[in-house]
């Protein structure tokens, strides 16, 4: 989505006769900017570019820049904008600005009757953010924030669909990993690229399981490997109780198939993965959820199905 914004704002950059994309210097929006024919509020204004939108700047006039801007998906102007609230590369503390504008806006998108579009504000300014300044302390978190919203976005999107209750987890649309991958490429071996590693399994994980064994015996090795690949993941303990919650589910799903040993089995492995758990990651919430968890298996009190307590 980014990069087809890339494509059209530099297309136009290298066609124009006077200026070329690598002449001119860019800079990203943190605030609602009017676009004017003339560097004059009373001239006629012709749009507006909203927070995390790049510009393009080829001329300057006072406290006035001339600008290409891309105003939304399917419209770029060309006009004068008030240069304040402009974020270049060479704005001091600019990393770190353009990372609290983009911070404000995620925290606004998360209040009720938050502004129209502030979710998207955000995950544009930590977008560019991490793109004009690849080599701040803030970039991989910038880069896996906008992936962290886009992903939420598609994820809610996706889950209000039909086939997101289908089994099968290719039935339904894929959430774009692109932006994960790319924190997982550039920032390896980061908090940042546990993170994004594990959004991943949302793209695997069933639907409805329809009372068959197939999902959550899948399912726990999917977890299980997360855990082994980012054993220091914030996620890990998360991870590693959803793994021993398959399991448990697998104990009531194995009875009904009239296979006791199977059942009995996954009772001894949901124990020792929720064992794990609280001996692992001690201090976290998993720990004391897993130790319900054991508690329910041992008391012999159904984790999944009908008769679920």
């Amino acid at each position: 989505m980014q990069h087809k914004a890339f494509s059209k704002l530099t297309l136009f950059l290298l066609l124009c006769p006077v200026l070329s994309f690598a002449d001119s210097e860019r800079g990203v929006l943190i605030r609602e900017a009017g676009l004017y024919i003339n560097p004059d509020v009373n001239s006629q204004k012709i749009a507006t570019a909203g927070r995390g939108r790049e510009v393009a700047i080829f001329e300057k006039s006072h406290d006035w820049v001339k600008v290409f801007a891309q105003v939304d998906q399917e419209q770029d102007v060309t006009g004068w904008i008030l240069a304040k609230g402009v974020i270049l590369t060479s704005t001091p503390n600019g990393d770190r600005i353009l990372f609290g504008a983009a911070a404000a806006a995620e925290d606004e998108a998360s209040r009720a009757h938050a502004r129209r579009g502030a979710a998207q504000d955000a995950m544009r300014m930590y977008a560019r953010m991490a793109e004009y300044f690849p080599n701040s302390p803030l970039a991989a978190e910038a880069l896996y924030r906008a992936g962290d919203i886009r992903w939420q976005i598609e994820y809610t999107d996706i889950m209000t669909l039909p086939s997101a209750k289908e089994q099968d987890p290719d039935v339904r649309p894929k959430i774009d990993e692109e932006i994960m991958r790319q924190v997982m490429k550039k920032y390896p071996r980061t908090r940042w690229a546990d993170l994004a590693a594990y959004h991943l399994l949302d793209n695997k994980v069933c639907g409805d399981w329809q009372a068959q064994p197939k999902c959550p015996e899948k399912e726990t090795e999917l977890y299980e490997n997360y855990v082994k690949d980012h054993p220091q993941s914030p996620k890990a303990a998360e991870a590693l109780y959803n793994a021993a919650w398959r399991q448990s589910a697998l104990i009531e799903i194995y009875k009904t198939e009239d296979q006791a040993a199977r059942s009995t089995a996954a009772a001894g492995k949901a124990t020792a993965l929720a064992k794990r758990v609280a001996a692992e990651y001690p201090d976290s919430d998993w720990a004391s959820k897993a130790l319900a968890l054991q508690y329910k298996i041992e008391q012999n009190i159904p984790t999944y199905g009908s008769e679920k307590d």
